[in-house]
Order: structure tokens, then C-alpha cells, then sequence
């Protein structure tokens, strides 16, 4: 294995099979080498991959050096090469390397590391039998042999599912019950102690065995499950299908047995499912029959076989499993799989595949004390339990109040069914900015996940402006020690309600977001489907409940099987469902943190979430540059869509850049038309028309009477008005006070028109006679309430129709404004139901106008223009132009 080098030379990197996979990264042992070859003083390296006790794999470097060097130097010396995971677990210095007859280093006589040896950190001993007791339990949680007192959790291995499983060892093996918020403020076995002598201890309980019946309550996941399974798209939506490569000489006849022998092991894999009086119940068979389905085809037909096998199930009848084997060649196999979620999720897929290994190879699995019936039993009662009710109203009091609707832009009209068609985007974190990800918790004391869902957030905070966001996430939902060998559907979701705003920092708000995310773990044991039962939403057929968006940071615990003869890797299969609007992945891997976006193709075209995956990655970009900067200063905007704002769309815009530099207002524009051709007909409206010269005069009369009224520049003006000569006036007027006015359509209900005023705090409204009884009301309101800092800021409203209002100096008024100022303030339609207000600014309003000059050539030909747009549509500004 080599590598092309910049300056045009071959860097030998070792053979191909000194390639590994520890931990889930595919690592090179010639690169490490290579690397601690480049050390001063080190003469000889080899780099291996060694099994401890308890079958994990870890890497070991042996060296000879010039002088005595320890691990903790050479790890620091790596550390700044490699990533993390490329970094050796233990460092073992020897005098010579131990060579074979013909001279060449005899690797299967290099040492076993001792177990004190470790690179990352200094070994301190457990000095007590509870300090022991702890140092076992992290053991077998970290598949880590050796542990001490000082190691802190989440350095060595740990992130918040193996925090969850450590809380509920520690339950079962010690009597301690304590909260998961405890494994992150005493990381450490030395801290720990402490807070569990302060505890009194809780008696472990065992799930009980419930007695046979001829069928049994589902679980709350399995409820779900099931009633979606039955909805309008959902046939194949929660099927979990699978495909592995197998290549080597296989023996079908074992792998049917292995299957044959698992179904018999789990009773979940024998279960099925059905209605009794009006309940979702589940039936256990004593056998069901099961074939593993044999075809042979080509590596091209594959493909085909692969899409036809995920087919919908029949919920009544077990097993919930197929298998099928497409043989390729004699050494060279196709194993595809799947399973429905109501028996299955994503830690039981894994340890499927772990139990199958075991049981081709002919090993015996230690028997199952109880099964999922006897879990979904348990659970049914403990919801009557202090403790769920107690959770119960920790979720109620986080979703008090309105639940906000995701609201993101779209390219197409959200259906009025949800529809479950979608697909893949799949993209990547840099290996730099991953590894300052990690970093970034680890100075905040939070996870890899809590980083990236406050980032995920914030880039939804941006694309949506909504301050309020709840995003979902699957947690592996086995709080019990005794659920961590079963085999079902124990997944629960959390929803995460986060409140981003631009002027947090990201560091402050990556804190609130550890702090909800710590909280929701906590009270994960309530079912996610009883919060939605309980807080009785309005059923909405086009969204999910409660949320639109879902994040995972994959961290199952796969563990890497070898069978003799058989290698396996996974063959790649499509997705064309999404169950959400947008779902982020994340996972862990050599090259960065591989993300994959699942998105529905009902909602969104390719190119747009192409372009948001840019925007994420960017935005993490940012984060890691400058994580105390306020959310609003982190920028998400690729290099080349900044070179396309700014250069990219074919010279739109005024001719001359300079002169909209210079300070170019549009209503200088007219004035100077004005100058040119001041008896021309300006404006007509049914009998009413104006000159350029009576326009202007009367608009500098009204602009003086709003700088009376306290206007001055960016002051917001309401312009309530019926199509008429006079709302044009009232435009101009505006402009030349130095405010910027907000267009009220009279078409709208009253409703809205009064938000739009408080929201925009606009307080002067230009109207007419006619509908001067109508806003009175908010006059008298803003009046009433002067006092309150809150609502309307009204104090002035005046008739656009109102001859009183035209008279005394009609010359130009002197300009204020800038051309960043405000000119108008103009509201979308807002899918919530809320509008949002849209500032534009003069320079985009001089923009625009010379656009329409150019591009129409409206110089060039006398132009009467029919204006047809509302005066509430953007278009407004363009046909005035």
C-alpha cells in the first residue's frame, strides 16, 4: 500500500494486510509507523493490532529508541500527526526487535503490553473495595481492561448510551441509583465515590418472568409501531432491511441452522401481533417455520433481487424476519435481511449479527433469564410508579405553551397527507474540524452529540428564524441492566426543545443545549408516545407530532466478528423513505465525521439539501474557528455563494456601482425627474391623476408634516390604504421624512393588520377617510397602553386624503437616510400563520429600479405602465421604478 506525495514521490505505507478496523476506523498500521519513525531518537517501530481478554481489539506500538522515552511523550508527539484514533493504546519500548532466521521481524514474538501501560493517561489503582467494584463495572462498560480511579469517563472511551448503560450496572451490580447528569459532574471513579457516599443505597429490582398466557400487552414503541405500519405509506416505511457481502467458502446449511437457532433463542423473533378487544396485543409462537431463500445471480442482478426483497409484512404472522442468499459465485455470496422495527432496532440488528457469528461457529450462548413480553409487562405496570409520573410532568411542563411547527423553506407546497417518499444525501465533516469538534466538548464538558445538535439547531435557527426548535432523537431506551441481551423494539425518542437566537454565543448556548439534552436523558423512561397521547395535539396528517426533524450520532456498540474462512462487509442498498421532513445522521469515522441527510422528496429538491449539507459544514467550520462569537455572526455562506452574490448574476443592478457607493437614493431619482419633465402625467387612478411636479410637491408637504410627527430616518410608518393616487404620495413621503413605511393591505382581516403594526412598531399610520373608523381601534389601544414597554406604539394617524394635510413649503426636504437605511418593511404570507417582517434597504430599492431600467429598457421607449401588483407584493416597488 503506497501514496502519492505532493512533491511527486511514493510514500511506502505498508502491506495491505496490516490494515485494520479498531473501534469502527479503518487504520493503517504502516502509517502509524511511518510517522513514529519521524520521532528523533526512535530507530525502530512496528505498529499491531492486539486482542485483550476480553476479545476488543486495541493498538499497540513497539519501539527501539536511542534513550528511555515514555508513552506519554511519544502519545503527545503523534498527537500532533494523527487523530486520536490513530493514536496506539499502549506504547511498549524494547532493546532490540526480535528477528526470524532469514532476518525479518518476528512479530509473534513481540511482547503482550502489560496492562499499566497505557498511552493516553497515568494509571492510578483503586485503593478501596467500592473504588474496585466501580473500576470492574467501567471495565466491562469501555471494553477497556484497564481503568483507574483518575480516568475521566468520557476520555477514555465514553459518550452518553455507554453513560446510560453505566448507570444501570452500577444499579444492578451496587444498590446505587444515581441520575445521568452524575457521570458528567464526577467523571471520574475518585469523584463518583464521593457522591455515592452521600447516597443511601436502592435495592436492585429483576424484571419478573410473567407467566404464560395465550398472548400479552405490546410495549408503547410497539403500539406506535404498529399503528403506523397500518397508516396511508407506511406498508414498507419500518422495515429494517440489511445486506452483507460474504466472500469465502460458506456453508449454507450452517447459516440456516444459525438463523433456525436464533429464532428459537429469542421469542421475539417467534412473535406476532393482532387485536384483542379493541388492544394491540402480541402472541408468542412455541415454533415457527423459517428458510433461509436461495437464488444465484449475477453481481448485476443483484442489485435488482436486493430492491424486490424489501416486501411488506404481515403483522399477524412470525416471524417478523426474511433472509434471503444471492449467490454471485462459489466465493462469493449476498446475504440480505430484514426485519420489521415492531421486533427490532438498531442495537438488536447488531446484536443479531454478533449472536449469528457465534452461532455458525458452533458456540454455545449462555440461556435468557426473561423476554421482550416480560418487558413490556414491567413497563405497563411501572407506569403507575412515583418515578414515571414524576417524569411525566417534566415532559408536560417542557412542552407548556404553543409547540412550534418547524417552519423551513420548501421547494414544493407541503401535501396535505404526509407523504413518506424520500432519499440520501451523504456528506462530510472535515478530519480537522471533527477533531475540534471533540475537543470543543471536551473543554465544555459536554458530548460529540451535544456539539452537533447545537450546531444542527442553530443551522435551523437560521434557515427558519424561529427561536423555539424541538428536534428529535432516538435513545437506545434500555435503561434496565437486564435489557441489554434482548432482542426488540426498546428505542425511545426524545423531544429536545432548544431555544437558539442570534445573540447567544454559541459556547452559552452549547451549554443550554447540554443541559435540556442531559435533562431529557434523565427522563427518558417515559414512552415518547404516551407525551404525545398526553399533551392531546391537534392532529395535523401533513407532519409528524411534536416535531419535523430527527438527529443521530450512531454510536452502537458493533463489534467487529471474524468467521474462519469468511470475510463480511456490508453491501450498499438505497433508501427511499424518509419519516421526517429532514433527518441528520452522524458517524464517527477515520476520514471525519460521515453525515447523511434523509429528506423527503415530497418537500425538497436535491440541489437544496446539497446546498444545506454545505451550509452545515460551514457553519461547524465556524463554530470551531470562533465558538464564543454570537449564533448571528456564525457565518453558513459557501465561498462561491458569496462570489455569486456579489459578482455572479450576470451584472444585475445599476450600471454604475459608483454611484449607488456615492449614496444614491430612489427618491432623489424622482426629484431629478421631476426637474426634467415636471408637467408630465405621473400617476393616473380612474379620474385622479398627478404631474411629476404636483406629485413631488404634495409629497414633500406630507414629509414635512411627519417630521413634525416626530419621523426620522428608519422611523416605521403603517400605509393603510385602497388603491388611489394618494398611496403613492404616501410612499414618496416617507421616504423623504427618512422612514421607511410597512404596506397594510385593507383586504386583510384586522387581526393581522394589528400585529403587523406592534410587531413592526411602527407609530404613525397613514390611511384614508373611509377606513379611519377601523384603525381607530388601534389608535385608541396604543393610546391606552402607553405606558406598557409592550403592544402597539401608535400615537399618530393621519388621512392620505385629507386636503389639510398639502399645504405650507412644498421644496424638496433635505435627505437623510444612507443607503443601508430602511425603505420599507414588507410581510410574507408566514406558513405558521405568523408573518414575518422582510427589511429592505434603500441601496437594494436602487438596485432594483436601475434593474428594471436596464433589463425592460425603459429609457429607451415612452412607457405607460399598467400597475397591477398589491401594494403588499414586492412587485409594488419594481412597477413604481
Amino acid at each position: 500500500l503506497a501514496r502519492w506525495m505532493p512533491d511527486g514521490n511514493i510514500e511506502y505505507l505498508g502491506r495491505i494486510d496490516h490494515q485494520v478496523k479498531i473501534r469502527g476506523y479503518r487504520i493503517e498500521l504502516g502509517e502509524v509507523e511511518s510517522h513514529l519513525l519521524k520521532v528523533e531518537s526512535v530507530r525502530e517501530a512496528v505498529v499491531m493490532a492486539r486482542a485483550d481478554e476480553t476479545g476488543q481489539k486495541h493498538m499497540v506500538a513497539y519501539y527501539v529508541a536511542g534513550q528511555e522515552m515514555g508513552a506519554s511523550e511519544l502519545r503527545s508527539e503523534l498527537g500532533r500527526e494523527l487523530p486520536s484514533y490513530m493514536v496506539p493504546s499502549y506504547f511498549v519500548q524494547l532493546e532490540q526487535m526480535p528477528l526470524s532466521p532469514n532476518g525479518k521481524i518476528e512479530r509473534k514474538a513481540l511482547p503482550a503490553p502489560e496492562i499499566r501501560l497505557a498511552a493516553d493517561r497515568e494509571y492510578v489503582a483503586p485503593r478501596t473495595r467500592l473504588e474496585e467494584q466501580l473500576a470492574h463495572i467501567w471495565q466491562s462498560v469501555l471494553h477497556d481492561p484497564q481503568i483507574g480511579i483518575t480516568d475521566n469517563f468520557f476520555e477514555v472511551g465514553g459518550h452518553s448510551l455507554r453513560a446510560t448503560t453505566l448507570v444501570a450496572k452500577i444499579h444492578q451490580e451496587l444498590h446505587h441509583k444515581l441520575a445521568l447528569r452524575d457521570i458528567f459532574q464526577y467523571p471520574t471513579i475518585e469523584l463518583l465515590v464521593r457522591v455515592m457516599g452521600e447516597q443511601t443505597q436502592q435495592t436492585y429490582a429483576s424484571i419478573p418472568v410473567v407467566e404464560k398466557r395465550p398472548y400479552y400487552p405490546v410495549s408503547s414503541a410497539q403500539k406506535r409501531m404498529y399503528v403506523l405500519s397500518y397508516l396511508e405509506g407506511g406498508e414498507i416505511s419500518y422495515n429494517m432491511p440489511g445486506a452483507l457481502i460474504i466472500e469465502g467458502s460458506l456453508d449454507k446449511t450452517r447459516l440456516e441452522q444459525a438463523f433456525r437457532q436464533l429464532i428459537a433463542r429469542h421469542e421475539t423473533l417467534r412473535t406476532s401481533f393482532d387485536m384483542v378487544d379493541g388492544e394491540v396485543v402480541q402472541r408468542i409462537a412455541a415454533t415457527v417455520e423459517f428458510n433461509v431463500e436461495h437464488v444465484q445471480a449475477s453481481e448485476e442482478e443483484t442489485r435488482q433481487y436486493a430492491l424486490d426483497f424489501v416486501r411488506e409484512f404481515d403483522l399477524a404472522q412470525a416471524p417478523l424476519l426474511r433472509v434471503q442468499l444471492v449467490e454471485n459465485g462459489p466465493q462469493r455470496h449476498v446475504m440480505l435481511y430484514d426485519m420489521h422495527h415492531i421486533i427490532s432496532d438498531g442495537v438488536t440488528e447488531g446484536m443479531i449479527v454478533q449472536e449469528f457469528s457465534q452461532l455458525y461457529e458452533g458456540k454455545e450462548l449462555s440461556p435468557l433469564r426473561i423476554h421482550y413480553k416480560d418487558y413490556a409487562v414491567w413497563q405497563h405496570a411501572g407506569m403507575q410508579s412515583d418515578r414515571l409520573r414524576e417524569q411525566e410532568r417534566y415532559w408536560m411542563k417542557t412542552m407548556a405553551g404553543e409547540i412550534p411547527a418547524l417552519d423551513m423553506p420548501t421547494d414544493f407546497a407541503r401535501p396535505a397527507v404526509q407523504r413518506l417518499e424520500g432519499a440520501r444525501y451523504d456528506f462530510s465533516i472535515s478530519a480537522e474540524d471533527s477533531e475540534q469538534l471533540k475537543q470543543l466538548a471536551a473543554q465544555t464538558g459536554s458530548t460529540l452529540y451535544m456539539v452537533l445538535l447545537a450546531a444542527y439547531s442553530t443551522l435551523l435557527h437560521k434557515y427558519s428564524g424561529q427561536e423555539d426548535i424541538i428536534v428529535g432523537t432516538p435513545i437506545a431506551g434500555r435503561p434496565h441492566a437486564e435489557l441489554e441481551s434482548l432482542v426488540g423494539v426498546f428505542l425511545n425518542t426524545l423531544a429536545i426543545r432548544n431555544y437558539p437566537s442570534g445573540e447567544k454565543t454559541f459556547l452559552g448556548y452549547l451549554q443550554e443545549v447540554k443541559e435540556h439534552a442531559l435533562s431529557a436523558y434523565e427522563h427518558q423512561d417515559y414512552p415518547f408516545e404516551e407525551l404525545v397521547e398526553k399533551l392531546n395535539l391537534t392532529r395535523n396528517t401533513s407532519r409528524n407530532a411534536l416535531f419535523d426533524t430527527m438527529f443521530e450520532l450512531k454510536t452502537f456498540e458493533q463489534q467487529e466478528f471474524e468467521l474462519e474462512g469468511l470475510t463480511f462487509k456490508p453491501y450498499p442498498t438505497e433508501n427511499n423513505t424518509a419519516k421526517f421532513d429532514l433527518t441528520l445522521d452522524a458517524l464517527e469515522q477515520p476520514e471525519g465525521i460521515l453525515c447523511s441527510l434523509e429528506y423527503s422528496t415530497a418537500l425538497y429538491k436535491p440541489e437544496t439539501i446539497a446546498r444545506l449539507a454545505k451550509h452545515f459544514t460551514e457553519l461547524v467550520h465556524a463554530i470551531v474557528l470562533h465558538p464564543q462569537q454570537p449564533l448571528a455572526a456564525l457565518d453558513m455562506v459557501t465561498v462561491e455563494e458569496k462570489a455569486q452574490i456579489l459578482y455572479g448574476f450576470g451584472d444585475v443592478g445599476v450600471s454604475d456601482v459608483a454611484a449607488v457607493e456615492a449614496g444614491a437614493l430612489f427618491h432623489a431619482f424622482v426629484e431629478e425627474q421631476v426637474q426634467l419633465v415636471p408637467d408630465h402625467v405621473a400617476v393616473v387612478y380612474e379620474k385622479q391623476q398627478l404631474t411629476y411636479r404636483k406629485l413631488n410637491e404634495r409629497a414633500n408637504q406630507l414629509a414635512r408634516r411627519l417630521r413634525n410627527e416626530g419621523i426620522g430616518r428608519e422611523s416605521i410608518i403603517g400605509i393603510l390604504s385602497e388603491r388611489s393616487v394618494d398611496m403613492l404620495v404616501g410612499v414618496l413621503a416617507v421616504w423623504k421624512a427618512g422612514g421607511a413605511y410597512v404596506p397594510l393591505d385593507a383586504d386583510y382581516p384586522s387581526e393581522r393588520i394589528r400585529f403587523m403594526l406592534e410587531d413592526s412598531g411602527a407609530t404613525v399610520l397613514l390611511t384614508q377617510t373611509g377606513l379611519q373608523e377601523r384603525a381607530q381601534v388601534w389608535l385608541e389601544e396604543s393610546q391606552a397602553a402607553s405606558e406598557s414597554a409592550a403592544g402597539l406604539r401608535l400615537h399618530t394617524m393621519l388621512a392620505l386624503d385629507d386636503e389639510s394635510l398639502y399645504t405650507g413649503d412644498a421644496t424638496d426636504v433635505e435627505h437623510i437616510n444612507e443607503p443601508q437605511d430602511l425603505a420599507y418593511v414588507i410581510y410574507t404570507s408566514g406558513t405558521t400563520g405568523r408573518p414575518k417582517g422582510v427589511m429592505i434597504e434603500h441601496r437594494s430599492l436602487v438596485n432594483t429600479a436601475a434593474a428594471y431600467r436596464r433589463d425592460y429598457r425603459l429609457s429607451q421607449f415612452p412607457v405607460r405602465l399598467l400597475q397591477l401588483a398589491s401594494f403588499s407584493f414586492d412587485v409594488f416597488v419594481g412597477d413604481i421604478a
